[in-house]
């Protein structure tokens, strides 16, 4: 009986040890495969600025541009102002719109802010009273001037605003919303809540 369990012990053995083998190199096979997706935020940046000048609107040769300029007014005369809107490099397609309060508007010649812009393209945005949409979509890379000069008309001082321009200004605001999603400027206006 112990020779009989002995061979059977062994046996088992030999069967486990058989087992074990196999299954210890047995290769299934496999595949494997994944794709990974990179997502990038569009933007759309802008930036508005105007030519240096001296308070009587010569452009000061060299200088950067800047955000600010002081005027002297004098009737009949015209002065350089040509804010610009700089659309960004790898910016997305955008509607642009500026917002111009024109506090000189009663005391200017011909030609005025308003028909410069026309000339250049800017339309009154439906119900609005003071803001521009620009007549196309504005790519990337792309300058868009708003108005080139502003003359005071030649008898500006015999009007009564003659005396209240102290302080007056024209004041321009620039806005960019992208250009997908809208049918047009006025739906891509109201959508910006701006």
């Amino acid at each position: 009986m112990k020779k009989t369990r002995k061979a059977l012990l062994l046996g088992v053995c030999a069967v486990l040890l058989v087992t074990a083998s196999v299954l210890g190199t047995m290769a299934y096979l496999t595949s494997t495969d994944a794709v990974t997706n990179t997502f990038t935020v569009g933007n759309v940046t802008i930036t508005l600025d105007e030519a240096k000048v001296n308070p009587n609107g010569t452009p000061v040769e060299g200088d950067e541009r800047v955000k600010t300029n002081a005027y002297k007014l004098m009737p009949g005369s015209t002065y350089t102002k040509d804010p610009t809107v700089h659309v960004a490099a790898g910016s997305e397609d955008c509607y642009v719109f500026v917002k111009v309060e024109n506090g000189i508007a009663a005391l200017e010649g011909d030609p005025t802010i308003a028909k410069q812009m026309e000339t250049q393209g800017w339309n009154l945005v439906t119900g609005e009273t003071n803001i521009y949409a620009y007549k196309n979509t504005v790519a990337a890379g792309t300058d868009v001037k708003v108005f080139e000069t502003f003359k005071i008309a030649d008898d500006a001082n015999t009007k009564t605003e003659w005396n209240s321009i102290t302080n007056a200004q024209v004041k321009i605001t620039a806005y960019a919303i992208q250009k997908d999603g809208f049918a047009n400027a006025k739906a891509a206006w109201d959508a910006g809540n701006f």
